[in-house]
């Protein structure tokens, strides 16, 4: 899975409390595997609905919408 626009495989998602606080996540063979660094007390559960946003691009959306 990877961003429709560029082709990246890195994205984050926004804490829905806190705007300014996101996580960080590669898609590897379809599987979410979360950054190591920062903050791990919040780490969302991802779904098909999931808003994510690419790292790379200013593409944003749902999982479900990613190419395969």
């Amino acid at each position: 899975m990877a961003c429709p626009i560029c082709g990246c495989e890195h994205f984050y998602v926004k804490n829905p409390d806190d705007e300014y606080e996101m996580c960080e996540f590669d898609l590897k063979s379809g599987q979410a595997v979360f950054a190591s660094e920062g903050d791990e007390s919040w780490r969302p559960d991802l779904t098909d609905a999931t808003v994510s946003y690419c790292d790379n691009s200013a593409w944003h959306g749902k999982l479900s919408e990613l190419i395969k």
